[in-house]
Protein backbone atom coordinates (compact mmCIF):
# COMPACT_ATOMS: atom_id res chain seq x y z
CA UNK A 1 0.00 0.00 0.00
CA UNK A 2 1.01 3.23 -0.82
CA UNK A 3 -0.18 6.86 0.90
CA UNK A 4 -0.65 8.62 -2.51
CA UNK A 5 -3.70 10.50 -3.69
CA UNK A 6 -4.61 11.32 -7.22
CA UNK A 7 -4.90 15.12 -6.91
CA UNK A 8 -5.39 16.40 -10.91
CA UNK A 9 -6.82 14.26 -13.89
CA UNK A 10 -7.30 15.13 -17.75
CA UNK A 11 -7.88 13.05 -21.21
CA UNK A 12 -7.00 13.93 -25.20
CA UNK A 13 -8.99 12.46 -27.96
CA UNK A 14 -8.79 13.23 -31.77
CA UNK A 15 -11.26 15.03 -33.70
CA UNK A 16 -12.50 13.06 -35.70
CA UNK A 17 -15.15 10.60 -34.66
CA UNK A 18 -15.79 7.54 -36.71
CA UNK A 19 -19.18 6.11 -36.19
CA UNK A 20 -20.35 2.82 -36.92
CA UNK A 21 -21.96 3.15 -39.51
CA UNK A 22 -19.12 5.06 -41.20
CA UNK A 23 -16.85 1.90 -40.69
CA UNK A 24 -19.56 0.18 -42.78
CA UNK A 25 -18.44 2.02 -45.93
CA UNK A 26 -14.87 0.46 -45.34
CA UNK A 27 -15.35 -3.03 -44.17
CA UNK A 28 -18.11 -5.51 -43.93
CA UNK A 29 -19.84 -4.67 -40.69
CA UNK A 30 -23.06 -2.74 -39.63
CA UNK A 31 -23.78 -0.74 -36.69
CA UNK A 32 -26.26 -3.38 -35.40
CA UNK A 33 -23.44 -6.16 -35.80
CA UNK A 34 -20.95 -4.04 -33.64
CA UNK A 35 -23.43 -2.58 -30.96
CA UNK A 36 -24.63 -6.25 -30.34
CA UNK A 37 -21.22 -7.89 -29.76
CA UNK A 38 -18.98 -5.29 -28.39
CA UNK A 39 -21.75 -2.16 -26.95
CA UNK A 40 -19.32 0.59 -29.00
CA UNK A 41 -21.10 3.09 -30.88
CA UNK A 42 -18.11 5.39 -32.36
CA UNK A 43 -14.73 5.88 -31.59
CA UNK A 44 -12.12 9.27 -31.84
CA UNK A 45 -9.05 8.73 -34.58
CA UNK A 46 -6.39 10.85 -34.95
CA UNK A 47 -5.25 12.17 -38.48
CA UNK A 48 -2.76 14.80 -37.47
CA UNK A 49 -2.03 14.25 -33.69
CA UNK A 50 0.69 11.55 -32.61
CA UNK A 51 0.98 9.55 -29.40
CA UNK A 52 2.64 12.51 -27.76
CA UNK A 53 0.39 14.80 -29.03
CA UNK A 54 -2.73 13.37 -27.38
CA UNK A 55 -0.10 12.69 -24.47
CA UNK A 56 0.63 16.27 -23.76
CA UNK A 57 -2.48 17.72 -24.60
CA UNK A 58 -4.06 14.92 -21.78
CA UNK A 59 -1.04 16.22 -19.36
CA UNK A 60 -1.70 19.73 -19.70
CA UNK A 61 -5.24 19.00 -18.51
CA UNK A 62 -4.71 17.15 -15.70
CA UNK A 63 -1.83 19.91 -14.67
CA UNK A 64 -4.46 22.86 -15.39
CA UNK A 65 -7.13 20.57 -13.40
CA UNK A 66 -4.90 19.85 -10.11
CA UNK A 67 -3.63 23.79 -10.29
CA UNK A 68 0.26 22.62 -9.35
CA UNK A 69 3.10 24.14 -10.97
CA UNK A 70 4.44 22.09 -12.76
CA UNK A 71 7.85 22.55 -12.19
CA UNK A 72 7.31 20.42 -9.38
CA UNK A 73 6.73 17.72 -11.58
CA UNK A 74 10.10 14.97 -11.03
CA UNK A 75 8.44 11.62 -12.65
CA UNK A 76 6.54 11.34 -15.76
CA UNK A 77 5.42 7.89 -16.92
CA UNK A 78 3.76 7.29 -20.00
CA UNK A 79 2.12 4.02 -20.58
CA UNK A 80 1.86 3.09 -24.47
CA UNK A 81 2.03 0.15 -27.00
CA UNK A 82 1.85 2.57 -30.20
CA UNK A 83 5.03 5.59 -29.55
CA UNK A 84 5.87 7.46 -31.98
CA UNK A 85 9.44 6.35 -32.79
CA UNK A 86 11.44 3.94 -31.01
CA UNK A 87 13.22 7.06 -29.65
CA UNK A 88 13.12 9.11 -28.15
CA UNK A 89 9.99 8.15 -25.90
CA UNK A 90 6.93 10.10 -25.78
CA UNK A 91 7.51 10.81 -22.07
CA UNK A 92 10.41 12.83 -23.00
CA UNK A 93 8.47 14.49 -25.69
CA UNK A 94 6.39 15.26 -23.07
CA UNK A 95 8.74 16.55 -20.68
CA UNK A 96 9.83 18.92 -23.56
CA UNK A 97 6.25 19.66 -24.58
CA UNK A 98 5.42 20.98 -21.02
CA UNK A 99 8.67 22.79 -20.50
CA UNK A 100 10.67 20.82 -17.98
CA UNK A 101 13.79 19.78 -19.82
CA UNK A 102 16.18 22.05 -17.67
CA UNK A 103 13.92 20.30 -14.11
CA UNK A 104 15.51 17.10 -12.63
CA UNK A 105 12.77 14.96 -14.08
CA UNK A 106 12.97 11.37 -14.79
CA UNK A 107 10.87 10.15 -17.60
CA UNK A 108 10.12 6.67 -19.62
CA UNK A 109 7.91 4.74 -21.59
CA UNK A 110 6.05 1.27 -20.24
CA UNK A 111 4.36 -1.16 -22.33
CA UNK A 112 2.07 -3.73 -21.26
CA UNK A 113 -0.46 -3.34 -23.14
CA UNK A 114 -4.07 -2.29 -22.05
CA UNK A 115 -2.75 -2.96 -18.11
CA UNK A 116 0.25 -0.47 -19.06
CA UNK A 117 -1.95 2.54 -17.26
CA UNK A 118 -1.72 0.74 -13.95
CA UNK A 119 1.35 -0.57 -14.32
CA UNK A 120 2.52 2.67 -14.41
CA UNK A 121 0.26 3.94 -12.04
CA UNK A 122 2.60 1.26 -9.49
CA UNK A 123 5.57 1.86 -10.63
CA UNK A 124 5.27 5.68 -10.18
CA UNK A 125 3.71 5.41 -6.25
CA UNK A 126 6.40 3.59 -5.83
CA UNK A 127 9.48 5.57 -7.12
CA UNK A 128 8.20 8.95 -6.31
CA UNK A 129 9.79 10.44 -3.40
CA UNK A 130 9.56 13.95 -3.54
CA UNK A 131 6.75 16.47 -5.37
CA UNK A 132 4.93 15.03 -7.89
CA UNK A 133 4.31 12.31 -10.36
CA UNK A 134 2.89 12.53 -13.82
CA UNK A 135 1.23 9.09 -15.35
CA UNK A 136 -0.06 8.87 -18.72
CA UNK A 137 -1.62 6.23 -20.97
CA UNK A 138 -1.55 7.42 -24.65
CA UNK A 139 -2.36 5.56 -27.45
CA UNK A 140 -2.69 6.00 -31.49
CA UNK A 141 -3.81 1.95 -31.77
CA UNK A 142 -5.23 3.53 -35.39
CA UNK A 143 -1.75 3.24 -36.82
CA UNK A 144 -1.75 -0.78 -36.53
CA UNK A 145 -5.09 -1.68 -37.55
CA UNK A 146 -5.77 -3.54 -40.30
CA UNK A 147 -8.89 -1.84 -41.75
CA UNK A 148 -10.00 -4.63 -43.87
CA UNK A 149 -10.35 -6.86 -40.79
CA UNK A 150 -13.82 -6.02 -39.02
CA UNK A 151 -12.50 -8.11 -35.91
CA UNK A 152 -9.98 -6.13 -34.95
CA UNK A 153 -11.06 -2.40 -36.24
CA UNK A 154 -14.44 -1.90 -35.40
CA UNK A 155 -12.93 -2.53 -31.78
CA UNK A 156 -10.05 0.07 -31.32
CA UNK A 157 -9.57 3.65 -31.18
CA UNK A 158 -7.24 6.88 -29.82
CA UNK A 159 -6.77 8.99 -26.78
CA UNK A 160 -4.57 9.89 -23.87
CA UNK A 161 -5.88 10.12 -20.14
CA UNK A 162 -3.13 11.54 -17.34
CA UNK A 163 -3.15 11.63 -13.59
CA UNK A 164 -0.90 13.88 -11.37
CA UNK A 165 -0.15 11.73 -7.66
CA UNK A 166 1.93 13.24 -4.89
CA UNK A 167 2.26 11.59 -1.07
CA UNK A 168 0.26 12.74 1.62
CA UNK A 169 -0.55 11.68 5.03
CA UNK A 170 -4.85 12.25 4.90
CA UNK A 171 -5.58 9.03 4.82
CA UNK A 172 -5.47 8.37 0.95
CA UNK A 173 -4.08 5.27 -0.04
CA UNK A 174 -3.34 2.71 -3.21
CA UNK A 175 -3.18 -0.82 -3.20
CA UNK A 176 -2.06 -2.38 -6.36
CA UNK A 177 -2.02 -5.84 -7.89
CA UNK A 178 0.19 -6.67 -11.09
CA UNK A 179 0.66 -10.03 -12.64
CA UNK A 180 1.52 -11.38 -16.03
CA UNK A 181 1.75 -14.37 -18.50
CA UNK A 182 3.43 -14.92 -21.47
CA UNK A 183 0.75 -14.90 -24.81
CA UNK A 184 2.37 -18.46 -26.25
CA UNK A 185 -0.39 -18.76 -28.73
CA UNK A 186 -0.42 -15.11 -30.38
CA UNK A 187 -3.74 -14.26 -28.83
CA UNK A 188 -2.88 -10.53 -28.92
CA UNK A 189 0.34 -10.24 -31.14
CA UNK A 190 1.61 -7.29 -33.50
CA UNK A 191 4.86 -8.42 -34.61
CA UNK A 192 7.58 -6.08 -35.20
CA UNK A 193 10.54 -5.51 -38.16
CA UNK A 194 12.26 -9.08 -38.65
CA UNK A 195 15.74 -9.51 -37.96
CA UNK A 196 18.60 -8.78 -40.71
CA UNK A 197 21.06 -11.05 -40.72
CA UNK A 198 22.55 -10.67 -44.01
CA UNK A 199 23.53 -7.30 -43.46
CA UNK A 200 21.08 -5.67 -45.76
CA UNK A 201 17.88 -3.53 -45.63
CA UNK A 202 14.95 -5.26 -46.51
CA UNK A 203 11.24 -3.69 -47.85
CA UNK A 204 8.69 -4.89 -45.33
CA UNK A 205 4.93 -4.94 -45.21
CA UNK A 206 3.31 -2.74 -41.75
CA UNK A 207 2.46 -5.18 -39.26
CA UNK A 208 -1.23 -5.01 -37.79
CA UNK A 209 -2.62 -6.00 -34.60
CA UNK A 210 -4.01 -9.70 -34.91
CA UNK A 211 -6.82 -11.25 -32.11
CA UNK A 212 -8.50 -14.36 -31.54
CA UNK A 213 -11.23 -12.79 -29.86
CA UNK A 214 -12.73 -15.93 -27.94
CA UNK A 215 -9.60 -16.53 -25.62
CA UNK A 216 -9.24 -13.06 -25.31
CA UNK A 217 -12.70 -13.22 -23.58
CA UNK A 218 -11.73 -16.53 -21.73
CA UNK A 219 -8.45 -14.31 -20.32
CA UNK A 220 -10.57 -11.28 -19.60
CA UNK A 221 -13.24 -13.43 -17.57
CA UNK A 222 -10.87 -14.80 -15.24
CA UNK A 223 -7.98 -11.87 -14.80
CA UNK A 224 -10.13 -8.96 -13.98
CA UNK A 225 -12.21 -11.04 -10.97
CA UNK A 226 -8.57 -12.44 -9.78
CA UNK A 227 -7.28 -8.94 -9.91
CA UNK A 228 -9.98 -7.20 -7.52
CA UNK A 229 -10.10 -9.93 -5.55
CA UNK A 230 -6.36 -9.41 -4.23
CA UNK A 231 -6.83 -5.82 -4.12
CA UNK A 232 -9.85 -6.14 -2.00
CA UNK A 233 -7.62 -8.07 0.96
CA UNK A 234 -10.59 -9.50 1.86
CA UNK A 235 -12.21 -6.84 2.31
CA UNK A 236 -16.05 -6.74 0.49
CA UNK A 237 -16.60 -5.62 -2.46
CA UNK A 238 -19.86 -4.08 -0.71
CA UNK A 239 -17.70 -1.46 0.57
CA UNK A 240 -16.20 -0.07 -2.98
CA UNK A 241 -18.45 2.90 -4.23
CA UNK A 242 -17.03 2.96 -7.85
CA UNK A 243 -15.05 0.14 -10.38
CA UNK A 244 -13.21 1.79 -13.21
CA UNK A 245 -12.87 -0.54 -15.72
CA UNK A 246 -10.73 -1.44 -19.04
CA UNK A 247 -12.99 -0.57 -21.80
CA UNK A 248 -12.51 -3.06 -24.05
CA UNK A 249 -16.00 -4.99 -24.20
CA UNK A 250 -19.32 -4.62 -23.04
CA UNK A 251 -19.90 -8.16 -22.80
CA UNK A 252 -16.51 -8.43 -20.46
CA UNK A 253 -18.09 -6.10 -18.18
CA UNK A 254 -21.46 -7.97 -17.96
CA UNK A 255 -20.13 -11.13 -17.21
CA UNK A 256 -17.72 -9.83 -14.49
CA UNK A 257 -20.42 -7.80 -12.73
CA UNK A 258 -22.30 -11.01 -12.51
CA UNK A 259 -20.03 -13.31 -11.97
CA UNK A 260 -19.03 -11.02 -8.84
CA UNK A 261 -22.89 -9.20 -8.12
CA UNK A 262 -21.09 -5.73 -8.43
CA UNK A 263 -24.15 -4.00 -10.16
CA UNK A 264 -23.14 -2.69 -13.82
CA UNK A 265 -24.72 0.93 -12.02
CA UNK A 266 -21.26 1.29 -9.89
CA UNK A 267 -18.93 0.41 -12.78
CA UNK A 268 -17.93 3.57 -14.65
CA UNK A 269 -18.93 2.63 -18.98
CA UNK A 270 -17.90 4.98 -21.84
CA UNK A 271 -16.55 2.14 -24.63
CA UNK A 272 -20.01 3.06 -26.33
CA UNK A 273 -18.17 5.89 -26.96
CA UNK A 274 -14.74 5.48 -27.34
CA UNK A 275 -14.22 2.23 -28.08
CA UNK A 276 -11.15 0.45 -26.77
CA UNK A 277 -8.25 2.96 -26.34
CA UNK A 278 -5.71 0.21 -24.94
CA UNK A 279 -3.30 2.22 -22.35
CA UNK A 280 -5.15 5.01 -22.43
CA UNK A 281 -8.51 3.33 -21.58
CA UNK A 282 -8.77 3.55 -17.81
CA UNK A 283 -7.17 6.98 -17.05
CA UNK A 284 -9.31 8.39 -19.84
CA UNK A 285 -12.27 6.84 -17.86
CA UNK A 286 -10.38 7.93 -14.51
CA UNK A 287 -10.34 11.46 -15.66
CA UNK A 288 -14.18 11.28 -17.04
CA UNK A 289 -15.93 9.71 -13.59
CA UNK A 290 -13.89 12.99 -12.13
CA UNK A 291 -15.11 15.41 -14.69
CA UNK A 292 -18.64 14.19 -13.77
CA UNK A 293 -17.96 14.17 -9.86
CA UNK A 294 -18.28 10.51 -9.61
CA UNK A 295 -15.51 10.30 -7.66
CA UNK A 296 -15.62 11.95 -4.07
CA UNK A 297 -13.13 12.46 -1.02
CA UNK A 298 -14.04 9.60 1.43
CA UNK A 299 -14.85 7.06 -1.32
CA UNK A 300 -13.38 3.55 -2.19
CA UNK A 301 -12.55 3.08 -5.97
CA UNK A 302 -10.82 0.36 -8.14
CA UNK A 303 -9.35 0.63 -11.11
CA UNK A 304 -8.44 -2.81 -13.30
CA UNK A 305 -7.51 -3.71 -16.64
CA UNK A 306 -6.14 -6.71 -19.07
CA UNK A 307 -4.31 -6.67 -21.88
CA UNK A 308 -2.00 -8.30 -24.21
CA UNK A 309 1.16 -10.01 -22.87
CA UNK A 310 -0.87 -11.11 -21.20
CA UNK A 311 -0.68 -8.59 -18.20
CA UNK A 312 -3.34 -8.20 -16.02
CA UNK A 313 -3.88 -5.71 -12.55
CA UNK A 314 -5.94 -3.55 -10.12
CA UNK A 315 -5.41 -0.83 -7.89
CA UNK A 316 -7.98 0.23 -4.78
CA UNK A 317 -8.07 3.71 -4.37
CA UNK A 318 -8.73 5.02 -1.01
CA UNK A 319 -9.49 8.79 -1.68
CA UNK A 320 -9.25 10.77 1.69
CA UNK A 321 -10.21 9.27 5.01
CA UNK A 322 -12.51 6.16 5.31
CA UNK A 323 -13.94 3.65 7.83
CA UNK A 324 -11.36 1.47 6.93
CA UNK A 325 -8.28 4.17 7.02
CA UNK A 326 -6.20 3.83 10.31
Amino acid sequence: MENVKIIGTGYATPNQKITNDQLSQVVDTSDTWIQSRTGISSRYISCQENTSDLALRAAQNAIQASGIDPRSIRLILVATLTPDNYTPTVACQVQAGLGLNEQPVMAFDLNAACSGFLFALECAASLLKEGVALIVGAETLSKILDWNDRNTCVLFGDGAGACLIERVQDGSSMTFYARSKGDVDHALYCPDRSLQPDLMNKTEKKSYLSMKGRDVFRFAIQAMPDAIQHVLQGQSLDAVDLMIPHQANIRILEHVSKKMGFGMEKMFVNLDTLGNTSAASVPIALAQAWEQGKIKEGMQVILVGFGAGFTWGACKIQHGKGEDTQ
